[in-house]
């Protein structure tokens, strides 16, 4: 991927001998540069960062992020590098850093005068047995000499290491903490939004509940919700999310949000199972038809069942209308199975219906639901024999290869996108509702450029800029990178805009969760995770790039003091469960519900 844009520490490490580029043990006086091993208690390794030349798209001066002296081409006898003082407007210091094509994280990093890069001197040639002098040399593709890493320090966050949550009883019985009182509050400038102290409001859906029937959509978020499962919805029409859950005995249970943060005491029936219900069952409260109403839709064992809500506010039928014979677990209605095939509920043509869409083993299916909310039954040919499980369709993955479906020409119909080993593939969808031959755009995203699984490396499509196209943003190894959507069907380079939440600085699938947001309401998606000390969030400023995470929560987090909330047990979300349009923070907890109130001011103590 491209260079990072923001002014990232990093470590410059040589690919071809794992030493990182630096000063001699014992420093001399012109400063030359050489790659050696770091003794074990020893000082750390140099830092290095890359500031762009102001109107020289793809130059950079590499900087001592220690000092003020820049990496530096003399044009000395021996080819030598130094590091010298900036000198502005000297061609000498100014670099291009260019990824090597095939080598995941690999860089070759060139002067701006000619095709020279840097190199290491011939065994022997250098100062010791222990040190590597850096020179210039003609590039060499076969060289692994050439081929340079650019590692990110651990990123500097902005907390309060002392910060301390102190627990609080109720009058009734209920349990909550709230912040210490401490002279060593010291809140970061500028940390908003921010979210109330931890609150326990409902004892129930708790650890009795068990989340084994989750299915996770590519981005992360449960899309699909099977026995055991709690998630929220607005269930009632009035704009905020209530708590939803799927019980075998009872069907769909409800506990509806009051406005303020809590929920109601009792359960409530939403919709009974099914006659025959089965551990496949899948279920999801979405708006089918654009009317405004929420539906629940099962995909069950003989297809797909939908019960729509009606202007009483209930939904119809007990379990619901089988409007398609496809798409269910059964042998009958196609043996659709969640560790192989995705199913997905998306507006294809622009009409404000969703269909039906879903990738099996041969390919893409897809069902059109009409205007009369009818669903057409499926081809005797998949619409697209591509993004599916068999070798033949492309030998996609479930837990490896994330699939959407989006505009990405602004002509209202849905293109599909994966992230296969190699890269990024997309079809787009043409006026009469063909797909197009996948064409494959980007080399990065994928498991040969380091993105091993959906649940280390969340990735998600959505606009980061106003108006824009969808981008693809991922939480990738070194980070959060971000691949703009041109407007063709096609992404610009994938850059690493922020040196965190990615599995060099900790986040990991199976502790973690990350999560695309407009947690402020301005309308641009923001970072969030859900990490060891509670939930960090890094604020979209609208142009692709993200600022600083700041820690928004000491809750909900993997550390004891957080809470240890754990991600195969504890559900945690990011719904507006008031009505004021902005997002809270939801967690199913052990003894019940618990909620951080979106305060959107800067944090304080109560």
């Amino acid at each position: 991927m491209p260079v990072p844009t923001e002014e990232l520490k990093l470590e410059i490490v040589n690919a071809a001998t794992g030493r990182t580029l630096g000063a001699r043990a014992a420093p001399v006086p012109d400063g030359a540069l050489v790659v050696r091993d770091l003794p074990d208690g020893g000082p750390g390794p140099e830092r290095w960062q890359l500031t762009p030349v102001p109107g020289e798209d793809g130059l950079y001066v590499i900087r001592d992020a220690a000092g003020d002296k820049v990496l530096d081409n003399p044009a000395a006898a021996d080819r030598g590098i130094r590091r010298a003082a900036a000198a502005p407007g000297r061609k000498g210091q100014r670099w291009r850093v260019v990824p090597v094509e095939g080598g995941a994280g690999l860089y070759r990093i060139e002067t701006a005068t000619d095709d020279t890069v840097l190199d290491l001197a011939e065994p022997g040639a250098g100062p010791g047995t222990d040190e590597t002098q850096v020179v210039l040399a003609g590039y060499d593709e076969e060289a692994g000499s050439q081929r340079w890493r650019l590692v990110p320090a651990e990123p500097e966050r902005t907390s309060d290491p002392v910060l301390r949550w102190a627990p609080l009883s109720h009058w009734n019985g209920r349990r909550s903490w709230r912040l210490d009182r401490s002279p060593a509050l010291r809140p970061a400038p500028g940390a908003e939004p921010s979210f109330s102290d931890l609150l326990l409001v409902l004892e129930r859906f708790g650890s009795a509940w068990k989340s084994e029937g989750a299915v996770r959509a590519p981005g992360g978020q449960p899309f699909w919700s099977g026995p055991g499962t709690r998630f929220l919805a607005d269930t009632t029409g009035k704009g905020r999310a209530d708590i939803v859950g799927i019980d075998a005995a009872k069907g769909a249970v409800t506990a509806a949000s009051r406005g303020d943060g809590t929920f109601e005491d009792g359960e409530s029936v939403l919709h009974r199972p099914l006659p025959s219900p089965a551990p496949g069952d899948l279920w999801t409260l979405v708006d089918t038809t654009g009317g405004g109403r929420t539906d629940v839709v099962v995909l069950a064992g003989d297809g797909v069942r939908v019960s729509p809500r009606d202007e009483a506010g209930t939904f119809a039928g007990a379990s619901g209308e089988l409007v398609l014979k496809a798409f269910g677990h059964t042998k009958k209605a196609g043996g659709w199975l969640t560790d192989k095939h995705l199913r997905f509920l998306v507006d294809t043509t622009g009409n404000g219906r969703l269909d039906v869409v879903g990738c099996h083993d041969d390919g893409l299916w897809i069902s059109l639901q009409d205007e009369e909310g009818k669903f057409a039954p499926l081809t005797d040919e998949p619409a697209l024999p591509a993004f599916g499980h068999d070798e033949k369709a492309g030998g996609w993955l479930v837990g490896k290869h994330p699939r959407f479906l989006a505009d990405t020409t602004g002509d209202g119909r849905a293109d599909v996108i994966g992230c296969h080993d190699d890269g990024v593939w997309v079809s787009l969808q043409d006026e009469e509702g063909g797909f197009a031959e996948p064409l494959y755009i980007l080399d990065d995203f994928g498991t040969d450029q380091g993105w091993t699984s959906i649940a280390d490396h969340p990735r998600f499509l959505a606009a980061t800029t106003a108006g824009g196209s969808p981008d693809l943003v991922g939480f990738g190894p070194l980070g959060v990178v971000v691949a703009h959507g041109l407007g063709d069907g096609t992404f610009g380079p994938a850059t690493l805009v922020l040196n965190d939440f990615g599995s060099a600085q900790g986040w990991t699938g199976d502790k973690h969760l990350r999560l695309l947001a407009d947690v402020t309401g301005d309308g641009t998606p923001d970072l969030v995770g859900f990490g060891d000390e509670g939930v960090w969030v890094a604020h979209g400023r609208g142009d692709g790039r993200f600022d600083r995470a700041q820690l928004v929560c000491r809750g909900f987090g993997y550390h004891d003091d957080a809470g240890a909330w754990r991600v195969d047990r504890h559900p945690r979300f990011l719904a507006d469960i008031t009505g004021e349009g902005r997002v809270d923070i939801v967690g199913f907890g052990g003894p019940g519900v618990y909620v951080a109130r979106n305060l959107h001011r800067r944090f304080r103590t109560r």
